[in-house]
C-alpha cells in the first residue's frame, strides 16, 4: 500500500490521469483576485503590505530562472558612442522625458500622430539602441503619440537626468562636439524634435527654425551650427539661419525630415 498521496501534477503529461485532472481545471472557477491590483483592492494591497513588510519576494525563484535563461536583462552596458546614439540624445534632449520608478525608468519620446516618419525612425532607434522594441501609445486628449521603453539605468547610459528639464544646463558632449559627423546627428535629434523649416515666397524670407525655451540647449545649437560654419542668429526663445543659401544647406547636411 502506497503511504504518500499522489500528486497528479507530477504524472508524466501522457498519463490519463494527468488528463482528467488538466481537464477538470476548465470547470474550477476563477480564482477571486485575477485581475485585482493593490490599487483598487483591498485584499490585494493588504498581501502586499504583508509581504514589503516581512521582505517576502514571491517572485524570487523566477526571477532567478528567467535571468538564467535570457528572458529577463539584469546587465546593462555602456551604450556605444556612435552617431545613433547622437541623434537619441539630441530628441530626448527636445522632445523626450526619462521617468524614474524605484525599480525601472521610462524613456518617452513624444510624437504628432501624423508625423509617421517621426514615429518610425525613432521608434527603430530605440529599439537598436536598447536591444528592446518600444511600446507606442496614442494619447486620447491630444493628437501625440508616446514612443516608449522601460528599462534600468536609462538616464545614467544616456547622461541625461530624470525628471523635468526645463532649468537644465548641459553642454554638448565631448565625444559629440569632437566628431563632424556626430555633431550633425545630435543637432537632427535636436531639430526633428523642436525644428522647423519656413519658406515665405511672396517676401522672399526663408528660416530654418529651432525653438526651446531651455537657454543651455539654443546655445548648444547655435554653437554646434557656427562650428558647421553656419552663421545663426538669435531671439528670445529661437536660434534660426536666415541666408537662402545656408538655410537649404543646413537642411541638407543634416537630413531633416528626410525618413
Amino acid at each position: 500500500m502506497n503511504k504518500f498521496p499522489l500528486l497528479v501534477n507530477l504524472l508524466p503529461k501522457t498519463d490519463p490521469r494527468y488528463k482528467r485532472w488538466r481537464r477538470s481545471l476548465r470547470k474550477r472557477p476563477e480564482p477571486w483576485n485575477k485581475g485585482c491590483i493593490k490599487e483598487s483592492n483591498l485584499s490585494v494591497a493588504k498581501i502586499s503590505r504583508t509581504f514589503k513588510t516581512r521582505k517576502i519576494d514571491n517572485f524570487k525563484k523566477w526571477r532567478e530562472k528567467a535571468i538564467r535563461l535570457g528572458i529577463i536583462r539584469n546587465k546593462f552596458p555602456k551604450l556605444e558612442k556612435n552617431g545613433d546614439l547622437a541623434e537619441l540624445i539630441g530628441v530626448v534632449l527636445g522632445d523626450g522625458y526619462i521617468g524614474k520608478f524605484p525599480r525601472t525608468e521610462l524613456l518617452t519620446i513624444v510624437s504628432n500622430s501624423k508625423n509617421t516618419g517621426f514615429i518610425e525612425r525613432y521608434s527603430k532607434l530605440v529599439a537598436k539602441i536598447f536591444q528592446k522594441k518600444p511600446s507606442l501609445s496614442k494619447r486620447k486628449t491630444s493628437n501625440c503619440v508616446d514612443i516608449k521603453i522601460y528599462q534600468k539605468e536609462i538616464s545614467e547610459r544616456l547622461d541625461i537626468p530624470s525628471g523635468a528639464r526645463g532649468n537644465l544646463v548641459k553642454e554638448i558632449p565631448r565625444w559629440i562636439i569632437r566628431n563632424r559627423n556626430h555633431l550633425k546627428r545630435y543637432l537632427r535629434g535636436l531639430y526633428e524634435a523642436e525644428g522647423s523649416f519656413c519658406i515665405h515666397r511672396p517676401t522672399y524670407t526663408y528660416k530654418f527654425l529651432f525653438a526651446n525655451k531651455n537657454e543651455s540647449l539654443k546655445q548648444n545649437v547655435y554653437k554646434g551650427l557656427e562650428i558647421l560654419g553656419f552663421h545663426p542668429h538669435e531671439s528670445k526663445y529661437q536660434i534660426q539661419i536666415s541666408r537662402k543659401e545656408e538655410v537649404f544647406k543646413a537642411k541638407k547636411l543634416i537630413r531633416f525630415r528626410q525618413y
